[in-house]
């Protein structure tokens, strides 16, 4: 049996490490999914990732690269990594829906006051305006690592 985990860098792991253990059957797996936008490679990206930095200065979810998923070291006593890739992958958008996406990342939404949001919104939206089309690709790292229960 497979499990999907997300949000996985914000759990405590070495508490949760056991239970995961002991929910799984034998042989059983996790699956651990990760993707970002690649603002170093992907122009809108970087332009983007640099407005929420202007607003939102110590936000610690910038400057993403293509890399392997970091396990924590408490897992590989009771699960063994049996497959991890990386790789690059376009993902289609339209100004309102990278806005969106942007809109929702913890640098802004989770960050800001609603002033601050809106504030955000709209130099955003213009921001796009000069530089995306109405439709647009996005490059983003899309990384797995699966788990084996031991």
């Amino acid at each position: 049996m497979l499990k999907k985990i997300e949000c996985f860098w914000y759990f405590r792991h070495e508490q949760l490490v056991s239970e995961f253990h002991r929910m799984l059957k034998p042989n059983g797996h996790i699956l651990v999914l990760y993707m970002a936008w690649l603002p170093f490679e992907d122009k809108i990206a970087g332009a983007s990732e640099k407005l929420v930095l202007k607003y939102s200065p110590k936000w610690s979810g910038a400057g993403e690269t293509i890399h392997p998923i970091t396990i924590p070291d408490c897992y590989y006593e009771k699960f063994e990594l049996t497959f991890h890739e990386e790789y690059p992958v376009y993902v289609h958008f339209t100004r309102e829906s990278w806005n969106g996406r942007m809109k929702a990342c913890r640098g802004i939404g989770a960050s800001l006051t609603e002033a601050e949001i809106a504030a955000w919104e709209q130099e955003h939206l213009k921001l796009l305006a000069d530089i995306a089309p109405a439709e647009f690709d996005v490059l983003h790292d899309a990384a797995m690592a699966e788990l084996k229960k031991k």
